[in-house]
């Protein structure tokens, strides 16, 4: 970890990661050092924060479905286990982006 990392909350270097380029929760998880499922804590909170700030938005790109395409899930900051159309596992992950 970086002198500036060091200075910075998880929620703020997953934010300020996702202003520079889109990422999923895995990508984020292995730049900004916590567990993917804690990254999608943090996103629910980036997401509001953002919401209010200087115009920008927070971004998401849904998961869809490897095998028949479904992606009009009911929360896409969290991460569904399978699909409710074919109940595949196959799911790509959502991308997330903030501009």
């Amino acid at each position: 970890m970086t002198a500036r990392e060091s200075d910075t909350t998880a929620r703020q270097r997953i934010a300020d990661a996702l202003r520079d380029d889109p990422a999923t929760a895995s990508e984020l998880s292995a730049s900004v050092g916590v567990s993917v499922s804690s990254v999608y804590g943090h996103l629910q909170h980036v997401a509001q924060t953002v919401h209010g700030a200087d115009g920008e938005q927070f971004l998401v790109a849904p998961p869809e479905c490897k095998h028949c395409g479904f992606s009009a899930f009911d929360d896409p900051v969290n991460y569904p286990s399978r699909c409710p159309e074919c109940r595949s596992e196959g799911i790509e992950e959502a991308v997330f982006k903030i501009e």
